[in-house]
């Protein structure tokens, strides 16, 4: 083009070609100094609409599945008032608003429809909210952790202790505290736009998130999981058989998968932190987009593990089913159609006498 022929025409006139301008329009290019000094540049979102896609299909599943498990464990508390079915209420609940505050409201509303463009006041505010939801859920992962501990290691002292009333005590408490650590997150920097390097206050929150959601609670998980896992080998080997409850059963499974979808999102944060910023590298965006869809699954797929092992858990779920169902038939006869009763009185023998 042009711009070539004016380059061969100023080597055919012995005149040294003109210096191209520079990233930084300082003088020549520092291709044969070294490299090219970083550009602030946003790294490119290599995911697309797959977020978007995914958080969809998360929300329009997981919420009325999350809903339908709370119906079901509210009938299930009422009839045993065991501790554990009150915990695992109070999970789903958390897991509702998790999927709320940060699945619609964050993911969804804030990134997807808004692009973000909202109000720094009001993305903090969401913050507290997102933060407190999240330790939330967790927390009352522990609640119920340590319950089931006490249950199997010390039976006598768990009888005397436990009780409905004490076991909400416990989850106001839980939920207070997750309001108040969740408060601080106020000033949570968003990874999206981190550009400077961490700040002092910035790195301390992303450490006590890191604690708060993941080494703490997987720290007591270890150890009581262990504990547990220990008194059943013992009674194994002492020739008793070795009953595994379904709470157990449900509890070794909450906290596996806790532990195993929120990992990824922990080591990208730090590895934000210390080694690559999201911003400047498409391959952490993109691992970070993948974590955070990891993190989310935690919120749905806590009915399905009810319903692999507990028979009375699907058979609650069954009934709650049923029991919507039968409204929606009675709403829908034609008028004036009697509709014989689900169970019949025994009826007399033709031909008898009243």
């Amino acid at each position: 083009g042009p711009r070539s022929m004016t380059l061969k025409g100023r080597e055919a006139a012995g005149q040294p070609p003109a210096m191209l301008p520079t990233a930084n329009g300082s003088g020549p290019s520092q291709e044969l100094e070294g490299h090219w000094p970083e550009i602030p540049e946003r790294s490119p979102c290599v995911a697309g609409v797959i977020p978007v896609i995914y958080y969809s299909i998360l929300l329009g599943l997981g919420l009325p599945v999350n809903l339908l498990t709370t119906v079901a464990l509210a009938r299930l508390a009422a009839r045993t008032r065991k501790p554990s079915y009150y915990y695992l209420l109070a999970l789903t609940a958390s897991d509702i608003v998790t999927q709320v505050v940060i699945v619609f409201v964050g993911f969804l509303l804030q990134g997807a429809v808004l692009a973000r463009e909202v109000p720094r006041a009001v993305v903090r505010t969401a913050n507290i909210l997102e933060f407190a939801a999240n330790h939330a859920s967790i927390w009352i992962a522990v609640l119920l952790t340590v319950d089931r501990y006490s249950a199997l290691c010390h039976p006598l002292r768990h009888r005397a202790a436990s009780s409905p009333g004490r076991t909400r005590r416990a989850i106001a408490a839980v939920l207070s505290a997750a309001l108040l650590t969740g408060i601080p997150f106020y000033w949570w920097l968003d990874v999206w736009r981190d550009v400077d390097p961490p700040s002092i206050l910035d790195e301390t929150l992303k450490w006590a998130h890191c604690l708060i959601v993941y080494f703490i609670p997987c720290g007591i998980f270890l150890v009581t999981n262990s504990a547990i896992i220990c008194r059943l080998r013992r009674r194994s080997q002492s020739g008793l058989r070795p009953r595994v409850g379904k709470g157990t059963a449900i509890l070794l499974g909450v906290t596996t998968l806790f532990t195993l979808l929120w990992a990824p999102r922990i080591f990208v944060m730090l590895y934000h932190l210390y080694v690559a910023p999201v911003h400047r590298d498409w391959r952490v965006h993109l691992a970070l987009d993948v974590a955070n869809m990891a993190a989310m699954l935690n919120t749905a797929v806590n009915f399905s593990l009810y319903c692999f092992v507990s028979k009375t858990f699907r058979a609650t779920i069954r009934e709650v089913v049923h029991d919507t169902h039968l409204p929606c038939l009675l709403g829908s006869r034609p008028e004036g159609m009697v509709v014989d009763p689900v169970l019949k009185p025994p009826g007399l023998p033709k031909g008898t006498g009243l």
